[in-house]
């Protein structure tokens, strides 16, 4: 009898919250400080700083300033990470301190992290590019590998913390922060984690990142007015804002976070991504994936669309971007779309790539604790293909579900589902 106890009880889907939130981004080293900026409309973009862009068509970026690896940890840790795993490992520090979760009380067997880059360190590999053709090869550092390869972000945070339960990197391009919450989700779902550390980051403002999305014509030249160049939805937009940074979530089992006595931000009820199978860059023109996305994260929760009032849209501030989740939008939700309220958290620290779906779930777990939405920049003129309630002050209104979407390069779609936390059940 008691074997088929356990397994009944390991059959069970188990429900999934965040317990810790942290971030390093343009307007905030700290969630905290990058919600209170994001609440007043604060711009994080501004004109390159960290190289000589003279001779660049897109001389601006969403930069964090001031971001010191040894505020956060020592500085012989620091120098063995690239600056995309040190957003992270800042990030997840924070999660860890903003949740109170003990890890010496967590059975470390069953707490994991799942960090993803669109990148990677690329930064260091340029780096170390130009020392291999200036003294040989011999001068390469041998940390060359371990900085740079995408999973060392989850890699080198797992053996910082001791975490022994699942580990490994994801990325899907602008995406990436959504899935890795997503799965995440799904392992604690199932049965097979108690915690888990989830979110992307970034840090692609080189000169080699800049020249290619600069060549492809994907970035704004709005450098007289480095502020108001990130547009998303708006008419005059010119292309989006290259930023960097990311977010971590800290998810856990419900039961655990109550045993613990743990604040809950929200609930994760639905995930779901999804594939256009259409282009290399461009969304499908309707957002069929996009939509797929919804619907499905939607039918996973349980919940009716029109029980929905929050998305915190992907809005890259592209004009085929943001037109194609318009549309996906309007298709899903009906007669209801008119009713949602739709932030674009790119129009105040512009596209942090891989980091960026991360940022907007912080941003939709907090909306759904605090009811508070931050405002949608730069717009001035709407435009009338996307005419839906785009909010342009700071709004305060109880949000009991929330969607964060996340698209990128090569056709993947992801949405994630948060609501109130609901005692017992």
């Amino acid at each position: 009898m008691f074997e088929e106890e356990k397994d009944m009880e390991h059959n069970l889907v188990r429900r999934v919250v965040v317990t810790g939130v942290g971030a390093v981004t343009p307007i905030g080293l700290t969630f905290t400080d990058f919600w209170n900026n994001a609440l007043a409309g604060k711009s994080g973009v501004s004109n390159i700083e960290s190289f000589d862009v003279s001779e660049y068509p897109s001389r601006i970026a969403g930069e964090v300033k001031d971001f010191r690896s040894e505020d956060f940890f020592e500085k012989k840790l620091s120098r063995r990470m690239d600056r995309f795993i040190q957003f992270a490992y800042a990030a997840t520090l924070e999660s860890l301190r903003d949740s109170r979760l003990d890890l010496e009380s967590v059975d470390r067997d069953r707490a994991g992290i799942f960090i993803g880059s669109g990148i990677g360190g690329l930064k260091f590999i340029e780096e170390q590019k130009e020392i291999i053709l200036k003294y040989g090869p011999k001068k390469v550092s041998p940390f060359l590998v371990p900085m740079t390869t995408i999973d060392m972000a989850s890699g080198q945070i797992s053996i910082y913390l001791g975490l022994r339960g699942p580990n490994f990197a994801v990325s899907s391009a602008c995406a990436t922060g959504n899935n890795a919450i997503g799965l995440a989700y799904e392992y604690i779902r199932s049965g097979q984690a108690d915690v888990m550390f989830s979110g992307g980051t970034e840090a692609a403002i080189i000169p080699l990142c800049l020249s290619g999305f600069s060549a492809a014509r994907a970035l704004s030249i709005r450098n007289d007015d480095p502020q108001t160049a990130s547009r998303p939805f708006d008419s005059d937009r010119d292309g989006f804002v290259v930023g960097e940074g990311g977010a971590v979530l800290l998810l856990e089992e419900y039961q655990h976070a109550v045993d613990r006595g743990a604040h809950m931000y929200a609930e994760i009820l639905g995930f779901s991504a999804t594939g256009d199978g259409y282009h290399l860059t461009a969304p499908h023109p309707e957002g069929y994936g996009a939509q797929m996305a919804m619907r499905n994260a939607i039918a996973q929760a349980g919940i009716e669309k029109e029980q929905v009032s929050y998305i915190n849209a992907h809005g890259t501030s592209t004009g085929l971007g943001d037109v194609a989740e318009i549309r996906a939008i309007k298709s899903v939700f009906g007669d209801h779309a008119p009713n949602l309220n739709i932030t674009a958290t790119k129009s105040l620290i512009g596209h942090l790539l891989g980091g960026a779906g991360a940022v907007g779930a912080a941003c939709a777990v907090k909306t759904v604790e605090s009811g508070e939405m931050h405002p949608s920049i730069n717009i001035f003129n709407q435009d009338p293909e996307c005419d839906l309630n785009i909010i342009t002050e700071h709004k305060h209104e109880k949000v009991p579900y929330a969607l964060c979407n996340a698209f990128g390069f090569g056709g993947h779609n992801t949405c994630l589902l948060f609501g109130a936390v609901l005692q017992g059940g």
